[in-house]
């Protein structure tokens, strides 16, 4: 039997900018294109609208969000938007493929050098057009108005605190992946002293205690999203998983349920076009095991030899749902 699978995050419409018609049917160059997200029977693909810290990025952020509406319209009998608890419901017996929106980096909405009143109204215009965002991450790499970057050392900024402000009881949850340590610190803390009405969750994020790398979670981070409630998406990039062994994926797993995670672990597998990746040192940027979308039965079947029926039930698709019942509510 094939378990309903939902992913929390995948770069498909960043890929897409680069098509003069975009096709998300074309297999070349992206893992999840919608023929093997329906072969991994992946029910629920967050899509995450993707840009850099630089000058223009809401522009391109602005038409990642045209082109998630465009698949609903020109796709109809192959993708569903899931936007509220009713469809949510529905996606386990659809034969469609759910999609929903998501923003990874608020560079996307607000350009560094504009009043933020206009990236707030920017932000209200892409929501009208994906009609619902899962959540947002304040950064990627670098440092930015925000906060910084998981490559920097800087904490929350002052538009940052604005921007938490601003999300309070929106029902959009605040994505820490590429946090750095000191901004996941100092969100979690202006959240608690404000008594701010926000769900966190780290949609594709592995553990630094099992690999050492500045884009996985330390073990001071990683309890307190878990005991929130939050969620922790498993990254399938070998730069994050391990550089040698494919098998290392599953010590994540065991690191996340060993902290408390039971309930949730997930899946976050961040694929994204890697034919135009400048660093052609990560070639292979994943291990053949976890190459595309098609591969999640064979990665829930590995896990299965080491974790209960449950705990298998909750990673692939159970855990997320609980949390959208929570969020959307």
């Amino acid at each position: 039997m094939k378990h309903p699978v939902i992913d929390l995050h995948c770069d498909l419409l960043a890929h897409m900018l680069n098509m003069a018609h975009p096709d998300p049917f074309n297999r070349e160059g992206i893992a999840c294109s919608f023929p093997a997200l329906a072969e991994g029977n992946v029910k629920l693909q967050v899509m995450a609208i993707f840009t850099a810290t630089k000058k223009g990025s809401t522009a391109l952020a602005l038409r990642q969000s045209e082109i998630f509406k465009s698949f609903l319209s020109r796709f109809p009998e192959d993708c569903t938007l899931v936007h509220d608890l009713n469809t949510l419901n529905e996606i386990a017996t659809s034969s469609k493929l759910g999609m929903t929106a998501a923003i990874e980096n608020a560079s996307g909405f607000c350009e560094e050098d504009e009043p933020l009143e206009i990236g707030f109204d920017r932000l209200e215009q892409i929501i009208s057009n994906t009609t619902r965002i899962l959540y947002i991450g304040f950064t990627h790499h670098a440092e930015n108005r925000f906060g910084g970057g998981n490559n920097s050392g800087i904490g929350l900024k002052e538009d940052g605190e604005k921007l938490l402000q601003y999300l309070n009881g929106k029902k959009i949850a605040v994505d820490f992946s590429h946090a750095s340590d000191a901004l996941a610190q100092d969100m979690l803390g202006y959240i608690s002293a404000h008594d701010l009405d926000i769900q966190i969750l780290a949609s594709h994020s592995n553990y630094r205690t099992v690999f050492d790398h500045v884009r996985n979670l330390p073990d001071n981070l990683a309890p307190e999203i878990i005991k929130r409630g939050g969620l922790i998406g498993v990254n399938f990039l070998r730069a994050f998983v391990n550089n040698d062994d494919p098998n290392v994926l599953y010590e994540h797993i065991n690191h996340g349920i060993q902290l408390g995670g039971s309930t949730s672990i997930c899946f976050g597998a961040d694929y994204f076009c890697t034919d135009t990746h400048p660093d052609r040192t990560r070639v292979p940027f994943y291990f053949d095991e976890h190459a595309d979308a098609t591969r999640y039965p064979s990665i829930l079947e590995a896990i299965s030899e080491q974790v209960s029926p449950d705990i298998i039930e909750g990673i692939s698709s159970k855990n997320v749902i609980n949390y959208l019942n929570k969020l959307w509510t």
